[in-house]
């Protein structure tokens, strides 16, 4: 029972870290907030903030996926007594964080399918 605990909680933290990578990189990719936020320009800023937290959330989303499926069935295995797991666990998925930052910038500009 506590295995399947500390597993759980062990996942839970890395889909915390995969939503927060998908926040940054939505942030950088969106810039700063450079608008007043009095006025209308109230509203640019709701809007702004609820796209950077809806499709950050999405994008941390895809990536904490990608990133359990490749533990469970991958990393796993391969790190069952190595010293070394969480740190090449953290580059797996920013691994998984650029190639879904590139699969997301080729959706958006090249095929401009999003």
């Amino acid at each position: 029972m506590m295995k399947v605990l500390k597993q759980v909680l062990t996942y839970l933290l890395w889909i915390a870290v995969s939503l927060l990578l998908g926040i940054i990189y939505m942030r950088i990719l969106l810039g700063p907030n450079n608008a007043p936020s009095e006025g209308l320009w109230y509203l640019f800023h709701i809007f702004y903030n609820f796209g950077l937290l809806h499709v950050g959330a999405m994008i941390g989303s895809v990536m904490a996926v990608l990133f359990i499926l490749l533990d469970v069935f991958y990393l796993k295995k391969k790190l069952k007594n190595n010293i070394q797991a969480i740190c090449i666990r953290f580059m797996s998925l920013i691994g998984i964080a650029t190639v879904v930052g590139v699969v997301h910038y080729v959706l958006e500009k090249v095929i401009d399918v999003i």
